[in-house]
């Protein structure tokens, strides 16, 4: 039940009744018991409103065939590989979230990704330091959205148009900035710092710190939600349940660091070599060498989805955005700025994808095809598979993370079981099965939630 706003609402007033809306109108089931938690989540889910639970179960059991099937698939050096090769297109699905809970859509993201790319590894290239061209990058990519926002707005151009026309048209971008660096072939980045988001990895101890934030950070936010919750007479979730919820993240974050902080170096066991010594031959031993730690890009995944997510769950914006997803005439008449929300998701969008180029860049360079081909599709399906909706309103930052986890595997898992000529058409069958999948879930569960009035 949406609170009443009269004609001359303040701000103020519009934010409490958007924030009181969405309090009684929360995904998360409560009950004074955990029977009556567990009732309220099973009716929820049969009322459609699965969240990113259908995804979660595919990771689960994709992981269980492939380790089953695939000799080596869950040893330590691949699972290290899945999290790289995942990490651009979760970082461009962070950033499609935004726009899908508009039920909007940014073809152009993928090639925007390839710009900031480009523009990044071009200045690397004449000397500037690397946050400088970072900076500039993102800046680009910030204009890039801002240019679809505004047509959308107040062209009234639809997204789709806009920004099939700049897919189209920012690949050219991507070859001309690409050609002004003058080489053949790919442009790597000439930092250090920045190659090393891809290819090195933390300390131990930093990977281990880096769990215990997580843990504990984890831990504080659930605490301090129920708190709230309590302060304003609505129902929480049992303390067990909570304590549930924390303990799993700890075994997760426990088992996560422990598996990456693994030598995984072919050459762990060390051997011998001859050398000269003395004017004689001898056989000395020569120690292990050591590949371990926690990729660089997980902390920067990380820091996003905890920025990302507080800005979409506990702000005032956050609020706006989940409102005119629901209904932008309902959001406009309860005095939402609408044009400004809508243009600033696509300004997001553009940034992320930014981001998700530069870390692409670390990974494998960048050629004149950057940001082109499946990009953006892989990345559109990361953000269905984890649960956001297509028709807006509904969606988390996590959904990104969970689906591109999904997308990746499919991928990884794919390309080492199938050989031969057909091995790339199986792995485009299979992930365009599972996003059709997907979009269907997605549209039964609509449908369902609004007969059962959950949605």
């Amino acid at each position: 039940m949406t609170p009443h706003l009269s004609k001359t609402a303040t701000a103020a007033e519009v934010d409490a009744a958007v924030e009181e809306t969405a309090e009684a109108a929360t995904t998360v089931p409560t009950g004074n018991s955990v029977g009556a938690y567990l009732h309220n989540y099973w009716q929820r889910i049969r009322g459609g409103d699965m969240g990113s639970l259908p995804a979660v179960a595919a990771l689960v059991v994709l992981f269980l065939i492939f380790s089953v099937v695939e000799e080596g698939f869950f040893s330590k050096s691949n699972f290290a590989s899945l999290i790289t090769q995942a990490a651009p297109g979760i970082l461009l699905a962070m950033g499609l979230v935004f726009v899908l809970l508009l039920a909007e859509i940014d073809l152009s993201a993928g090639t925007a990704s390839g710009v900031s790319g480009a523009v990044a590894a071009v200045l690397l290239m004449k000397d500037w330091p690397w946050p400088l061209a970072v900076l500039v990058a993102l800046i680009v990519s910030a204009v890039i959205g801002l240019l679809i926002g505004w047509m959308r707005t107040f062209l009234r151009v639809p997204s789709f148009v806009s920004t099939l026309a700049l897919f189209l048209g920012l690949q050219g971008v991507v070859q001309i900035v690409v050609n002004s660096a003058n080489t053949q072939g790919n442009l790597s980045l000439q930092s250090d710092t920045l190659v090393a988001l891809e290819n090195g990895n933390m300390p131990q101890w930093a990977g281990w710190v880096m769990a215990i934030l997580m843990i504990v950070g984890f831990a504080i936010q659930k605490l301090l939600a129920v708190n709230a919750r309590r302060r304003k007479n609505l129902p929480t979730e049992p303390f067990i349940v909570t304590a549930v919820k924390i303990g799993g993240i700890a075994l997760l974050s426990i088992i996560f660091t422990v598996v990456l902080n693994l030598n995984r170096s072919p050459n762990a066991q060390g051997g011998t070599k001859i050398v000269q010594k003395n004017g004689q031959l001898v056989t000395v031993k020569v120690s292990g060498a050591y590949l371990g730690g926690v990729p660089w890009v997980v902390p920067v995944i990380l820091v996003l989805v905890v920025v990302l997510g507080f800005m979409l769950n506990r702000t005032r914006y956050g609020r706006h955005v989940y409102a005119v997803g629901g209904s932008d005439e309902a959001a406009r008449r309860a005095g939402i700025r609408v044009d400004s929300v809508r243009i600033s998701v696509f300004v997001i969008c553009s940034v992320l994808a930014g981001v998700s180029g530069i870390v692409l860049a670390s990974q494998t360079a960048v050629n004149a095809s950057q940001g082109g081909g499946n990009t953006l599709l892989l990345a559109v399906g990361a953000a269905v598979v984890g649960g956001t909706s297509l028709f807006g309103g509904k969606g988390k930052i996590t959904d990104a993370v969970v689906g591109g986890c999904v997308v990746a595997v499919i991928i990884n898992g794919m390309a080492d079981l199938l050989r031969g000529s057909n091995n790339s058409a199986w792995q485009w069958i299979v992930t365009g099965l599972v996003l059709l999948l997907a979009a269907t879930v997605d549209a039964v569960s609509r449908r369902r939630a609004g007969a059962s009035g959950l949605g």
